[in-house]
């Protein structure tokens, strides 16, 4: 097992503990459950993997699990990005990068998407920007992985479901590997 999927795995183990926003699950729990529900759903391995890691940034700072409620955006996606693009290829660091930018996209793309977002996902959608506008939008789908992006996002809404048997994190040593650099 190489360096950086060690790195990952023991990151999850040890730090994933702390609450997810204030979801009624753990960081490690919603990341397990984004690849778990993206494989279930057979997409593709990158997005699997993107699943696993696209909230590490949150795992990579210091600031309170409550921040956002204070006022506070930690740019986990670009926490995230500065991290993985050292060891991962575009096919997970693009999604990863883009799921914050996903979710203002769909906010503006389909209506009824902001009805299925949670309280902290709505409080955090204002301090990363809001609805992107239309101009906003055809930016967004200029970027070859705006699509993996969206799908990304949706398994990211979807996996805040509490005590939801999923596969540890050492599953996924393999599928982590397939794509580092």
């Amino acid at each position: 097992m190489s360096g950086i999927v060690e790195k990952i795995i023991h990151l999850i183990e040890e730090h994933g503990d702390s609450q997810y926003g204030g979801e009624a699950v753990s960081q490690k729990e919603h990341a397990l459950q984004a690849a778990h529900l993206a494989m279930e759903n057979g997409e593709n391995a990158n997005i699997v993997v993107a699943g696993l890691l696209h909230d590490i940034g949150h795992l990579l700072h210091h600031l309170p699990d409550d921040a956002p409620e204070h006022g506070v955006d930690d740019f986990h996606e670009e926490l995230a990005n500065d991290f993985l693009k050292q060891h991962f290829t575009n096919e997970v660091v693009e999604p990863v990068r883009l799921h914050v930018a996903a979710k203002r996209y769909l906010c503006q793309v389909e209506p009824e998407y902001l009805g299925i977002l949670s309280e902290p996902s709505i409080i955090s959608l204002g301090l990363q920007g809001g609805p992107m506008t239309a101009e906003e939008c055809v930016e967004f789908e200029k970027n070859p992985f705006y699509q993996d992006a969206v799908k990304l996002r949706k398994y990211d809404d979807l996996a805040k479901i509490p005590d939801l048997e999923v596969k540890p994190v050492a599953f996924y040593a393999s599928y982590l590997e397939s794509f580092t650099i």
